[in-house]
């Protein structure tokens, strides 16, 4: 009797530093993984830019890595798809890139923001996607295209974001999901659709918007083409996966309403499932469909949580070349909560909750003799728990429930910050034993339509683990609380300032 073949999905993480391969086994075991890194380029300051073209190359190299500790030939049981948001793929009609894409963290559409407030109305605009107009979003980055480069956007056919332009490349289908689709601010979030009144509002042609599906579900097969360059067998199904921040969520187990992730990469997020669309009328809170079908979820972001100490360590290796996240947090670590009356405010490339300011920037606070580097380090750390915190207290104040907390990324993997955020939530904080968020939750969401699992909520039940938690100090919670009231009166001193110092 012929031995059977065992079976692998694989998830695809299409990040704004480099591409993530996870292959696991049908029990949610990962059997392989691979990192291709890549840059992105900044034309002029405020924009953020990569070519297409680097992903697919990415693609094919992880691919690569993970057939030489993997079968990854009749065993490819199917393929999830996730990557960073709102990231802006302009094909023309022979479906060629037109231009670099332009990212989530590209600030540029600042005046098309404010322009569609201008023509739509800020409740309207509400009203019709749950969500307020942000640089980071899809649609003004479309309008800046139609201002800026109007030949461009004559050529224009087809808009895909990220994930989904490795999806044509891999099936030659035009296709999307509800997660990321909440993230172009032209869909009606509500009712899990695109929003044809919207769009007919500005006068855009539907026709460029890419067919929508429930994460699950099957979007294309891998074409013979597509598996010829990849060194795999053609046929195997492509589901729709979900943005970064859903797929992760997945991958970490925040299916239920009152499951909350906090997640501390490049950018910082906090993540709430509901069985209910949010509306808040003000939009503190991005407001989108969950990856799993039936939910939603809110969400606070950070655009420079990781990123802020990833750029003290990088300006210190100027001075002290070698300098490490490791040597940086023992110095930390020898700092009192406070970090000796210095503060910090994280917004290096503008931020969105909750002060949705493109034109907001970092500040060291407080600065004296008596700091060191270890409080340099430790009020980083503190300034952007500070504002994960944020998001937390409007998701309170709206009704969100927040009844468990986990925490992921490459900031979870620090002791030292885990506890942090535990003392500053003043709240028990849970660690799975997950590695792979994104990429993992992609791999779950494949499993799910290939029928290896029921639902969503099966799956993650069935495979994740707990690694540990941290509990709140109730001395270092108290403080820590006085502290942050000081913190919030940094941001409404500056400003105006902020705005002012954008035009030199």
């Amino acid at each position: 009797m012929a031995k059977a073949v065992k079976q692998i999905w694989l998830g695809i993480d299409v990040g704004t530093s480099g591409l993530k391969a996870l292959a696991v086994d049908a029990s949610g075991k990962t059997a392989a993984r691979a990192l291709v890194e890549y840059d992105m380029t900044a034309p002029r300051p405020g924009w953020a830019e990569q070519d297409p073209g680097l992903w697919w190359s990415a693609l094919k190299k992880a691919i690569g890595a993970l057939k030489k500790k993997a079968r990854l030939d009749a065993s490819l049981a199917g393929i999830g798809l996730t990557g960073q948001m709102h990231s802006s793929v302009f094909l023309d009609q022979g479906f060629k890139v037109i231009r670099p894409a332009m990212l989530w963290c590209d600030q540029r559409p600042a005046q098309e923001c404010e322009q569609l407030i201008e023509k739509i109305g800020f409740e309207q605009l509400v009203s019709l996607t749950l969500n307020r107009a942000l640089t980071g979003f899809t649609l003004p980055k479309l309008l800046w295209l139609k201002g800026h480069e109007p030949e461009n956007y004559s050529r224009l056919r087809h808009l895909l974001v990220c994930k989904d332009y490795i999806r044509f490349r891999l099936t030659g289908e035009l296709a999307t999901e509800v997660s990321d689709a909440s993230g172009t601010l032209m869909f009606d979030v509500k009712n899990r659709k695109w929003s044809g009144e919207l769009i007919e509002k500005l006068g855009i042609d539907p026709g460029i918007l890419p067919r929508c599906f429930e994460s699950p579900e099957i979007t294309g097969r891998l074409t013979k083409d597509a598996a010829n360059e990849l060194g795999l067998q053609p046929g195997a199904p492509v589901m729709g996966g979900g943005g970064d921040q859903a797929a992760g969520a997945v991958g970490n187990g925040i299916v239920e309403e009152g499951s909350v992730l906090i997640s501390i990469g490049t950018s910082g997020v906090v993540f709430a499932a509901h069985n209910q669309p949010l509306l808040d009328p003000q939009a503190r809170l991005h407001s989108f469909c969950h990856a799993s079908p039936g939910l939603w979820h809110s969400m606070g972001v950070m655009l420079s949580a990781g990123g802020s100490l990833r750029w003290l360590r990088e300006t210190l290796r100027e001075v002290k070349p070698g300098i490490d996240y490791s040597e940086m947090t023992r110095l930390a670590e020898k700092s009192p909560p406070g970090s000796h009356g210095l503060q910090f405010l994280p917004y290096l490339t503008g931020e969105r909750t909750p002060h949705f300011d493109p034109y907001a920037r970092g500040v060291f606070f407080g600065v004296s003799l008596k700091n060191g580097l270890g409080d340099l380090t430790r009020a980083v750390l503190e300034g952007v728990s500070f504002g994960l915190k944020d998001s937390v207290e409007i998701m309170k104040q709206c009704g969100v429930k927040t009844g468990k907390f986990y925490v992921s990324g490459g900031g979870a993997q620090s002791d030292f910050w885990s506890q942090m955020l535990a003392d500053v939530l003043d709240a028990r904080i849970f660690r799975l034993k997950v590695d792979e968020g994104p990429s993992f939750g992609a791999a779950l969401l494949a499993m799910v339509g290939s029928k290896r699992f029921p639902d969503v909520g099966s799956a993650a039940r069935k495979t994740l683990k707990l690694r540990d938690s941290f509990e709140p100090k109730a001395k270092a919670a108290r403080h820590y609380l006085e502290l942050y009231q000081s913190w919030k009166m940094l941001y409404p001193a500056l400003s105006a300032r902020f705005k002012e110092m954008a035009g030199n």
